[in-house]
């Protein structure tokens, strides 16, 4: 029995034990936020998981008490933690477990004193609403409103919260009567350890079109840098680009000189025939 559980009680233990064991059955095991997350909704994501993913709420405490058996990257986790997280065990690798999980997010209504993670922005144009004590309400709110053709509208498209601020509760009542939904639903990655690293979501948040064109970019400059500066390698692409390059320039210099060659004098009869007609124009 470890140290860490041995004056547990066989509950607990127990607990400790299964979390232990999973972390052995799984190739990676990390921490999920579920703040907000209705119960209905939270076993709906559970099943959707199924057979992919494992979701398991426990007290923070056994959690770490769990970390801190297992031992080496495990007991980094404990700094990730919090009042509302649960753990996750899950095979694959990381960055398509984070993927995955913010594919299933949806949107919900937002609270007041919640913290929002993009721009809320109202745009402009008629509601459904009739004329009324929304007009005020949403004036309080920071978003311009008037009686237009006897509905209410909205005069100018408005940012009424900006990212990273929180929501007051003039805002959310407005945001949630115009079924503006800004807060995401879902599991969101804290942390997971894999292969003995940590992962954070900084990390994990890859932009996938915007990392392939990223590549694209780089193989581009690096083929016409290979090209211009004529450096061998064992690409047959560049090779083929390089000789293709040399002729050219070749032929240019044949032309220029002029060195009556084979392949080079058509081109200078060519050229010498354009400037004879340039001259006499």
């Amino acid at each position: 029995m470890a140290i860490y559980t041995q004056h547990l009680p066989a509950w607990k233990r127990e607990e400790v034990e299964e979390i232990v064991d999973n972390s052995g059955k799984y190739e990676l095991v990390g921490l999920v936020d579920i703040y907000g997350i209705p119960a209905k909704q939270f076993q709906q994501i559970r099943r959707n998981l199924h057979g992919s993913a494992v979701v398991k709420v426990a007290r923070n405490t056994l959690v770490e008490h769990a970390f801190n058996e297992l031992g080496n990257h495990y007991v980094d986790l404990n700094g990730h933690v919090s009042e509302h997280s649960a753990l996750i065990f899950a095979n694959g690798n990381p960055f398509k477990l984070f993927k995955s999980l913010e594919q299933t997010k949806t949107k919900r209504a937002a609270k007041a004193g919640e913290v929002t993670p993009e721009d809320i922005v109202v745009p402009a144009g008629p509601t459904s609403f009739k004329p009324g004590p929304i007009v005020g309400e949403l004036q309080q709110a920071g978003i311009p409103a008037a009686i237009d053709g006897g509905k209410v509208k909205i005069k100018e498209t408005k940012t009424v919260v900006k990212a990273g601020q929180a929501i007051n509760k003039k805002q959310a009542d407005v945001l949630a009567k115009l079924d503006i939904k800004p807060m995401p639903v879902g599991l969101s990655l804290l942390a997971v350890c894999y292969e003995g690293d940590i992962y954070l979501p900084d990390v994990l948040s890859v932009d996938d079109e915007a990392y392939k064109a990223k590549i694209t970019l780089a193989a581009q400059q690096a083929f016409n840098l290979a090209v211009n500066a004529a450096v061998p390698t064992s690409c047959h692409f560049v090779t083929e680009a390089q000789i293709a390059k040399a002729v050219r320039e070749a032929r240019n210099l044949g032309v220029e000189a002029p060195i009556y060659e084979k392949g080079v004098i058509e081109m200078i009869i060519s050229k010498a025939y354009r400037q004879a007609n340039a001259l006499k124009a």
